[in-house]
C-alpha cells in the first residue's frame, strides 16, 4: 500500500500534503506542511518543519524550528527559530531559542544556549554551549566553544578550542587556537 500510516496531524493544514510518509507527527497551525514522504518526524509548533518534504527523523519543538528545512536527516532543533534557515543539512542539534539559526547547509553542530552558532551557515562539526557561545561563527568549521560569549567574534576561525566564559572572545579569522579560563 503506498498511502502513509500511522501518522497524527493536529493544527489547521499540518501534514496536509503527506504522501508516503510514515509515523510523523505535526502538533501547531502549519507545522510540517509540505512534508509528502518524510518519515519518522516530530514537528510541535507554529510553523515547525514546515518546509519539509523528504526528510526523515527530525524533531522540531518551538514556532519556526526547522522552518526551512526540506530533506535533510536527523536534525534536532528545540527553541523558537532554532535551526529556522537549514535547508538540507543533516546531523545537527541545537538547543535554546535562535540557536543555529542561519545554518544552511552545514552539518553535524551542535548548539546548546540562546544564539549559540547563531550565525553559522555552512562550517561543520562545530560544538558550541553557552549563551552566545561561537555566535559569529558564518564558515569556521571544527571548533569547540564551552561557556557563555567563548568564541563569540569568530567567522571564519577553524579547528579553535575554547573553554570559559569569554575565552577566544574576540578572536575571528585565527585557526588552531586553544583558551581555557575566563577571558583567557
Amino acid at each position: 500500500d503506498d498511502s502513509a500510516n500511522y501518522n497524527v496531524a493536529y493544527g489547521v493544514t499540518a501534514l496536509d500534503a503527506i504522501t508516503t510518509g510514515d509515523q510523523n507527527v505535526a502538533v501547531g497551525y502549519d507545522s510540517m506542511t509540505d512534508n509528502t514522504t518524510g518519515a519518522e518526524n516530530v514537528a510541535v509548533g507554529k510553523s515547525s518543519l514546515a518546509n519539509n518534504t523528504t526528510g526523515s527523523r527530525n524533531i522540531s519543538i518551538g514556532a519556526a524550528s526547522l522552518l526551512n528545512h526540506t530533506t535533510g536527516d536527523d536534525n534536532v532543533a528545540v527553541g523558537t527559530n532554532a535551526l529556522y534557515y537549514t535547508t538540507t543539512a543533516s546531523d545537527n542539534v541545537a538547543v535554546g531559542m535562535s540557536a543555529l539559526y542561519a545554518n544552511t547547509t552545514g552539518a553535524g553542530n551542535v548548539a546548546l544556549g540562546k544564539s549559540a552558532l547563531t550565525a553559522n551557515t555552512t562550517a561543520s562539526n562545530s560544538v558550541a554551549v553557552g549563551i552566545d557561545a561561537m555566535k559569529a561563527n558564518t564558515t569556521g568549521d571544527a571548533n569547540s566553544a564551552l561557556g557563555k560569549g567563548a568564541l563569540q567574534a569568530n567567522t571564519t576561525g577553524a579547528s579553535n578550542n575554547a573553554f570559559g566564559r569569554s575565552a577566544l572572545y574576540a578572536n575571528t579569522t585565527g585557526n588552531y587556537n586553544s583558551a581555557f579560563g575566563r577571558n583567557a
